[in-house]
């Protein structure tokens, strides 16, 4: 259980946590007596059978009671004293539920410990997104509930639904949720013209001389550069690399950066490249070249591929390939021997060039304000705010109450249709200010003690001339 530090003595605040998350559906269990086999998977799994069908057939009844008065949308979120449940229907009659605590503050009395639950703490909109993510995140390996169950009924589906929720599961940290899930956004990694065409080309002699491939994404640092799948895919895959993938492998990376050069490469060409994905040793004839599926357009045409991931240094390149298509050693030797290279002296070119941009563009003092930037048209995320994610938390630098500011002001950007500005003074001396503008948000703090409106007006037009001069923002 995560605490936080204790203050004012006695008090401790424990954060949000996950109380049980289920998927069911309701056509598979109609007769009387038959309800456990609606239940297609249920986590803690060491809850009595009874308490799941009791807890299932609540949410049911929950549900269709809000459908009489909402037929089109039903409820989307439950809240009680101790937790606040979330509903979400991705396909027809199949319902994923999450369950979370609330915040407590625990206090002692008497010597006895006294709870109080904090019941306006959560936002539902950011625990809602956290909610479609887990199915976008499984359908992204795993393909549809329905698909599933063509394959080979409820069977299959719970078999698969198990493997995959069992783990994922583990990687939610309801305690650091927050606006940027709602978002759920792409960092692009700015570029000068040259090196993007750089960049263009070498994707477009890859999927020339490896032939099978059907998709490619380029990502430097973390953040993507080019990308060949459709928008929704590509923002699922990319919180996968980022959150997941990358993370895992940068441990063994920091320890082996000394390693020599590999000796067997021709005309002495400096190699650094590896698979995340894959083979770990090449020179291993029985090396296996198992890749992840993934599953993408499925909505319209369902592709199912096998994702390579391959590294240089800074720089990853993602291939898609057919999945009815197996790759084998032979072909994995052939891209690490043309693509390494190439993506070595790739990734020492964006490197240079970054840096030179950074010069000229000078050393980047602290401001006086942090901000989080958003484009609903290409989901490009910008964010001052948060510190670099670690697998298991993305870290904001801000307190939490700003946090829930900014996710207020979000759900009231959400219900308007026009542009506008929210300007909020805080109680700790912060100003919070929200802009949205076709399409686009923003979202800054700025700490200024005795500022007026005016002056914090004036403040976010020079972050709007100095950040975004190319954007346009309502005045």
């Amino acid at each position: 259980m995560a605490a936080a530090a204790a203050t004012g003595g006695q008090e401790k605040q424990l954060a949000p946590v996950l109380l049980s998350f289920f998927i069911y559906n309701p056509k598979l269990g109609p007769k009387e007596g038959e309800e456990e086999k609606k239940i297609l998977f249920y986590h803690p799994n060491e809850v009595e059978k009874n308490e799941k069908i009791r807890n299932v057939g609540l949410c049911e009844a929950i549900v269709q009671f809000t459908r009489t008065f909402s037929p089109t949308k039903p409820a989307k979120s439950l809240h009680t004293q101790k937790n606040r449940q979330f509903f979400h229907e991705p396909e027809e009659n199949f319902w994923m539920v999450m369950v979370v605590r609330n915040p407590i503050i625990e206090k002692h009395k008497d010597g006895k410990p006294v709870y109080e639950y904090q019941e306006e703490e959560l936002l539902d909109k950011v625990y809602s997104s956290v909610l479609q993510q887990c199915y976008s995140m499984y359908k992204l390996f795993n393909g549809t509930f329905l698909r599933a169950m063509e394959d080979g009924g409820v069977k299959v589906l719970k078999e698969r639904l198990e493997k995959f929720f069992h783990r994922y599961l583990q990687t939610l940290h309801l305690q650091s949720c927050d606006l940027l899930d709602v978002f759920c956004g792409i960092s692009f990694f700015p570029l000068d013209k040259m090196t993007y065409l750089k960049i263009q080309s070498f994707i477009n002699r890859m999927e020339e001389s490896l032939n099978i491939v059907k998709y490619t994404a380029f990502l430097y640092n973390d953040q993507l550069i080019w990308s060949g799948l459709e928008q929704d895919d590509m923002r699922i895959l990319y919180k996968y690399l980022t959150t997941s993938l990358f993370p895992r492998h940068m441990e063994p990376e920091l320890a082996g950066r000394d390693s020599p050069i590999r000796a067997e490469m021709p005309g002495n060409l400096q190699h650094y490249g590896r698979f995340l994905t894959g083979p770990l040793n090449l020179n291993d004839p029985e090396a296996k070249c198992r890749f992840p599926k993934i599953f993408v357009n499925t909505d319209d045409t369902y592709e199912e591929l096998h994702l390579i991931v391959y590294k240089a240094m800074s720089a990853a390149v993602c291939f898609m390939i057919d999945a009815s298509i197996p790759p084998t050693l032979e072909f994995c030797r052939k891209l690490d021997s043309i693509v390494g290279p190439q993506l070595t002296v790739l990734a020492s070119d964006i490197c240079e060039q970054y840096n030179i941009n950074k010069r000229i563009s000078g050393a980047e003092k602290e401001p006086q304000f942090k901000f989080i930037y958003f484009n609903h048209m290409n989901l490009a995320e910008k964010s001052t705010i948060h510190m670099r994610k670690t697998p298991s938390v993305s870290l904001a630098s801000v307190h939490p109450d700003l946090m829930k500011i900014l996710g207020d002001i979000n759900s009231d950007f959400s219900r308007a249709d026009e542009d506008e500005e929210i300007i909020v003074k805080a109680m700790s001396d912060y100003w919070v200010v929200g802009k949205k503008s076709d399409q686009r948000e923003l979202y800054v703090i700025l700490n200024q003690k005795n500022a007026n409106l005016i002056e914090v007006n004036e403040e976010v037009k020079k972050l709007c001339a100095t950040q975004f001069n190319n954007i346009f923002f309502l005045d």
